[in-house]
């Protein structure tokens, strides 16, 4: 019913996106070019739908294949509005949790800017070795121009189909897309796949790693700040860990007010992009890492589509 009511609303959001869609298409705004290729990961769908995960997953392949990569992104949720650098010390306040998780993960030069092209720019100044550009969202930011576009669903699909605020969508779907990979474990439609686990390791603040499985005796505080945390808690119990209480938080939520729960008598557990905050306030607590492995098929795909990029560069 409310979907109905806000239907109206939805209307004027999609007129409101095609107008600035045609001004991009006319020329009359510009999207910029950076000089190196730039990949797009990004949703159309509103909420997160596991992108960071794809992204540090084609990172990881890009460098596998000998490329210097950087990555963009606008460090949605952090406390600054400036154009930065991410280090490996940066404080997630400042930079954004996933932007810092992809630093601390990767290794690769990540820059954070409202315009994801000033964070290129930026980025090529200070690496002017890097080859590809990847950026963390912006599907829809269209004053970054993108050579190749990778947009992620989850098991939601396209929602109700509508546009936001009636539905979760942020633009029309189908649209012209490089390449669609889903994170979830349901497919709603056809795309490339990928497994998600815990890896069979927890990591403590200096990288030392705790098997899993020694963690199955222990009293257990499982907190999570990601867009659904139900699916991190989830996860645990397919991994026999069963934690005596299950905190959810707000996504992006960056733990600056919040307080663990009284008692020592515990070992508090959290995702990699809570544990980037969640150290800061707690030292002692475990982050499990997430294994996300797309299906050979889509590396395959993306490969394919960067040999016809670099052959129609080079003619």
């Amino acid at each position: 019913m409310l979907a109905r009511l806000l239907w109206p609303l939805s209307l004027l959001y999609g007129a409101l996106a095609a107008v600035r869609r045609a001004l991009y298409r006319r020329g009359i705004l510009q999207s910029e070019r950076v000089g190196v290729p730039v990949i797009v990961v990004g949703n159309v769908i509103a909420g997160g739908s596991g992108k960071t995960p794809v992204v540090m997953a084609v990172v990881r392949h890009l460098q596998a294949r000998g490329m210097k990569v950087g990555v963009v992104s606008r460090g949605y949720g952090r406390a600054t509005d400036d154009c930065r650098a991410v280090q490996d010390d940066s404080d997630p306040r400042e930079v954004g949790d996933e932007p810092a998780l992809i630093r601390r993960s990767t290794a690769v030069p990540v820059f954070v800017a409202r315009r994801r092209a000033e964070a290129a720019r930026a980025l090529l100044a200070l690496h002017p070795d890097t080859q590809l550009i990847v950026s963390d969202d912006g599907l829809q930011h269209l004053a970054l121009a993108r050579d190749l576009e990778i947009c992620v669903f989850d098991d939601r699909g396209t929602g109700n189909g509508w546009l936001l605020p009636a539905g979760p969508l942020r633009e029309h779907w189908p649209r012209r897309c490089d390449l669609v990979i889903h994170t979830g474990a349901r497919p709603a439609f056809a795309g490339f796949t990928a497994r998600r686990a815990l890896a069979d390791h927890a990591l403590r603040l200096d990288g030392t790693p705790v098997p899993l499985a020694s963690l199955a005796a222990r009293a257990l505080v499982a907190v999570a700040a990601i867009a659904k945390p139900e699916a991190f808690f989830q996860m645990l119990h397919e991994r026999a860990l069963v934690p005596q209480q299950c905190i959810a938080l707000p996504d992006h939520h960056d733990f600056s007010d919040w307080t663990p729960p009284p008692g020592s008598a515990y070992t508090l557990i959290c995702t990699e992009k809570d544990a980037v905050k969640l150290w800061r306030r707690a030292p002692d607590a475990l982050a499990l890492p997430l294994v996300f492995e797309p299906e050979p098929a889509f590396f395959e795909a993306l490969d394919a589509k960067l040999s016809s990029l670099d052959g129609h560069q080079a003619a």
